[in-house]
């Protein structure tokens, strides 16, 4: 069965069943969502997924892991590289409602230093909801929570007229119950401007690191992505697409399917301060079929606004059957 199904189907098993669980199978169980949930977007079995969940709605509507992106702060979160296209000092804020009683949201931020370079920041955080302690009775005793979060730094810069680099340093935290895990990774980007204004190709290495300690005695591997794109603005149209391959370093079956996740988007400009966009990944679709339909999982669409210093975006991204869910990001510039 479909893992966005399995995940609902279990939770909602797990919470009828677990007033009857004794507190050392409740953590078990507990930890069991977690990696259920973890799992949800991202195809591998490693700790700290939620690193590869989409940070931006503006993103998240052209398909997710757009490591090139013009005048967006959360492109920290993909590729610090492609903080030079940042044309003023900005700053975005998100949420993001998931599944039952899951959230998340992000801020981030980016500026230029005169002789020095850009520097980034961001922080990600996911909460999974409270959960009730119960001792073999039944008898609630209280509660307790599971949450992730992650504070970034970054810093980019031009090494020739055409080619920039960068790099950032992020710290990750995990708890769940009285369990906690902490991390340490790096970021890698290169951004290579082809046409300026038109044709950018990039390649973004994210998430490479360690546990400084696990949830109890085994350590576990970091989500470690390696992502190619390019986005190209055709001749005479108000349109850029964008593409990426990502997990590229995920053990596949074939050659072929190691780029099966890949994502397409695209951005009209309809106005100067409107903006259309949609988007299609590859891998959710697959991910999310039910029988011999997906329906429309995989797509997604979205909305940009600007309005002097503020801006405005939304994204809606499909999960077929199962539904689908909303974002929205806040962003000023100056």
């Amino acid at each position: 069965m479909n893992k966005i199904v399995n995940f609902v189907l279990r939770v909602h098993f797990i919470k009828l069943i677990s007033t009857n669980l004794l507190p050392e199978m409740k953590i078990k169980i507990t930890l069991f969502i977690f990696v259920l949930y973890t799992n949800l977007f991202a195809t591998n079995n490693k700790t700290f997924n939620f690193l590869l969940n989409d940070a931006g709605a503006r993103s998240a509507a052209l398909g997710g892991n757009t490591i090139i992106l013009e005048d967006d702060p959360n492109v920290t979160f993909y590729n610090p590289a492609s903080i030079v296209r940042i044309s003023n000092q900005q700053i975005s804020f998100g949420y993001f409602k998931h599944l039952l009683d899951i959230n998340a949201g992000h801020a981030s931020y980016v500026r230029y230093i005169e002789d020095f370079g850009y520097v980034g920041a961001g922080i990600l955080y996911t909460n999974y909801g409270e959960f009730d302690r119960r001792n073999e009775f039944g008898d609630i005793l209280g509660n307790f929570s599971a949450y992730d979060f992650s504070l970034s730094v970054a810093y980019a810069n031009a090494l020739t007229e055409n080619i920039s680099y960068g790099g950032g340093l992020k710290f990750i935290y995990s708890k769940i119950d009285r369990y906690s895990s902490t991390a340490m990774a790096v970021d890698l980007g290169a951004l290579y401007t082809i046409t300026p204004g038109k044709f950018y190709i990039a390649a973004s290495l994210t998430n490479l690191g360690t546990q400084l300690n696990p949830y109890v005695h085994t350590r576990e591997n970091l989500p470690t992505d390696f992502t190619i794109g390019a986005t190209i603005k055709p001749e005479h149209l108000p349109l850029v697409l964008n593409i990426s391959f990502s997990k590229l370093f995920t053990t596949r079956d074939n050659f072929i399917s190691h780029f099966k996740a890949f994502s397409l988007g695209g951005e009209f400009t309809v106005s100067p301060n409107v903006f259309l966009r949609f988007g299609y990944n590859n891998e959710k679709r697959q991910e999310l079929k039910i029988g011999n339909t997906s329906g429309l999982a995989g797509f997604s669409a979205g909305l940009g606004f600007k309005l002097e210093q503020y801006k405005l975006d939304y994204a809606y991204n499909s999960l077929g059957k199962v539904g689908g869910y909303h974002r929205i990001t806040l962003g000023l510039f100056f």
